[in-house]
């Protein structure tokens, strides 16, 4: 069993940055890779990054490249967020997923585990 827990939203500005963080348990946290998604009201739930079990690779949504950062810290079994230059298009609801060894990264039917999500909220 896995349980992921999101934290680090909150209301911030346009152009500011907040990092978002999910505590892992459960002894696969290190061997698997993890993914961040997130939902605005309305919308579909949509990929947002994700992250190899090594933090070798990475993935970003076209939207997000170049100012979002994913990373991880096995040690700790954690994985962060860095989001940088926010827009008030990145409100939603940050959801972060354990993925299963195959399938395209962006594809959040291949992500088993989810956590329970932590909301981000972009003023202009």
């Amino acid at each position: 069993q896995v349980q992921l827990v999101e934290s680090g939203g909150g209301l911030v500005q346009a152009g500011d940055s907040l990092r978002l963080s999910c505590a892992a348990s459960g002894r696969t946290f290190s061997i698997s890779r993890m993914g961040w998604f997130r939902q605005a009201p309305g919308k579909e739930r949509e990929f947002v990054a994700a992250i190899s079990w090594n933090g070798g690779n990475t993935d970003y949504a076209n939207s997000v490249k170049g100012r979002f950062t994913i990373s991880r810290d096995n040690a700790k079994l954690t994985v962060y967020l860095q989001m940088n230059s926010l827009k008030p298009e990145d409100t939603a609801t940050y959801y972060c997923a354990r993925g299963k060894p195959s399938g395209p990264w962006s594809d959040d039917r291949v992500y088993d585990y989810w956590g329970q999500g932590t909301q981000v909220t972009v003023s202009s």
